[in-house]
């Protein structure tokens, strides 16, 4: 097995070195305009201090937990700014006591029970891979130890119906492992969010995350058939078929649960052939608004591409796609039965209507070079961070008829919250016939020693100007702790004293990922 980086993002073997780092740190100094050349040091691991663990390991437990401090350490954080800047200084405040890495429910279902006795809290992880503190162990002080479970080892596809096209998958699954059993079957999940490499199917249903593709089926939620999950309270399976209209769904109550309610063990979800037909083109707008314009024609035309990413000129100049003076549209479709090349041309001659510019049979350099940056942005992110660069993200959702003045509120809050010389990017990850989801990358000079501090104004700054502005506080990146005092502001109250019993009613102690979406 690879070994993950124990302080940033992904692999050891794919992180940038300290060699690469210094080498490349005066063009991305120079580019920005702040930030340090030399890159700061991780700390070493022999000098990371952990608190003693507060509960240990029974013994019929000791085949598949661990309080191992390597072990302790990976199951710290999520992969957030401040999860990073924390662990690249070997700062890990809430680390659980003990890790599990069950084989089977039955094994599950055994921590649960252990856990309910010794009191201790329970947090479910998948890749790891939250921006918002859903898989840290921050719990309240009522408990006795906290007991994180892993669920990497419950990762087989264990069934396949081609005939319906859909897949029993084990939650602990990540996307490459997924893609790698579904290839013998010629079919593919098709669900790529960004971090693909390391997230996995329970991870992605427990937080209703959004893939790489623009329009239809963007969300877990259009992919999953029927979920299957373990709580203090017992099983949860619900009937697959594809669709009902008996009352409210037991899938879609799962659905952004956040481990709160269950654990998810496996899940059937839609599959579909490897697509073979492919076109695509990049298209610039001379203005961002223009192009979102050009992108909700293009939403509501019925045409559902594939690929339908809005980059302000920003961005698109940051990643190398172009030249800061245009925004940058990457138009794509594809189809496992069908060539899409007529698709296409009607969506560039609606670009075109609305002022956007290609080049005929060109444009793969632009394309290339923005797809290469958005799969290496999460280790080039801890670059940045070790060169003193502030650099964090968030999105949500919004209605056309709002998008422009929201885009505007969001951007000068968090502008006014950091300062100059403060850089903020938008880019429309997902559209939909009624709005957008836009995506905001921010970078700013970092205060050393002050990072926490000035990350959380910012991001107070931002989620508020987000609900002002009538957007959602999250459209794909989940609620964990980070987002909950905004959660809460959004959701109706009548919904929150649901969601409170029926946690009351299938976690009756509120074992499961406590301080997360609700308060027991």
């Amino acid at each position: 097995m690879r070994a993950r980086n124990r302080w940033g993002w992904g692999f050891e073997d794919a992180a940038i070195s300290t060699a690469d780092a210094r080498a490349a740190a005066p063009g991305l100094v120079g580019l920005l305009g702040f930030g340090e050349t030399e890159p700061e040091e991780p700390v070493a691991p022999e000098a990371v201090e952990l608190v003693r663990p507060r509960i240990q390991c029974p013994p019929h437990l000791r085949g598949i937990c661990t309080s191992d401090d390597a072990a302790r350490i990976a199951h710290a954080h999520g992969q957030s700014y401040v999860d990073t800047v924390r662990g690249l200084r070997g700062r890990h405040p809430h680390a659980p006591d003990l890790v599990a890495r069950p084989r089977d429910e039955r094994e599950i279902e055994d921590v649960l029970e252990w856990a309910s006795g010794a009191n201790a809290a329970v947090v479910p992880y998948g890749g790891g891979t939250s921006v918002v503190g859903g898989v840290e162990p921050r719990v309240p002080d009522r408990f006795d130890g906290v007991v994180t479970i892993d669920l990497g080892l419950i990762d087989a596809v264990r069934a396949v119906d081609p005939v319906s096209r859909a897949a029993r998958i084990g939650a602990g699954a990540s996307g490459p492992r997924i893609e790698e059993q579904l290839a013998g079957h010629g079919l593919t999940l098709r669900f790529f969010p960004q971090s693909f490499e390391l997230s996995t199917l329970g991870g992605w249903i427990a937080t209703r995350a959004g893939g790489h593709f623009a329009t239809r089926l963007t969300h877990i939620d259009d992919l999953v058939e029927s979920v299957r999950a373990v709580g203090p309270a017992g099983h949860w399976v619900s009937r697959r078929v594809p669709g009902s209209g008996a009352g409210p769904s037991p899938d879609r109550l799962l659905l952004g649960s956040e481990g709160i309610l269950g654990i998810v063990t496996e899940a059937w979800v839609r599959v579909r052939p490897r697509p073979v037909h492919r076109a695509g083109r990049p298209v610039r707008f001379d203005s961002f608004l223009r192009g979102a314009e050009a992108v909700r024609a293009l939403a509501q035309s019925e045409l559902e591409p594939a690929n339908c990413r809005l980059i302000d000129a920003l961005e698109a100049a940051q990643t190398g796609a172009g030249d800061g003076t245009q925004a940058l549209l990457t138009l794509g479709f594809e189809s496992a039965d069908h060539p899409v090349e007529p698709w296409l041309e009607r969506a560039l001659a609606i670009c075109r209507e609305h002022g956007g510019v290609y080049e005929d049979g060109g444009g793969d350099r632009a394309l290339g070079a923005w797809r290469e940056a958005f799969l290496r942005m999460p280790y080039l992110r801890d670059v940045l961070i070790r060169l003193g660069v502030l650099t964090d993200t968030f999105e949500s959702a919004v209605t056309w008829e709002r998008f422009p003045a929201f885009h505007a509120a969001v951007t000068d809050a968090v502008h006014a919250a950091l300062g100059e010389p403060s850089r903020v990017t938008c880019r429309l990850t997902h559209v939909y016939p009624d709005g957008p989801a836009p995506y905001f990358t921010v970078l700013a000079p970092a205060r050393r020693g002050e990072e926490e501090d000035q990350w959380r104004a910012m991001k107070r700054a931002a989620s508020t100007a987000i609900l002002d502005a009538g957007g959602t506080i999250t459209h794909h990146h989940g609620v964990g702790r980070d987002h909950r005092p905004w959660y809460d502001a959004q959701r109706p109250d009548a919904f929150a004293a649901a969601l409170r019993a029926a946690k009351a009613a299938l976690d009756p102690a509120g074992l499961l990922n406590p301080g997360v979406l609700i308060d027991p």
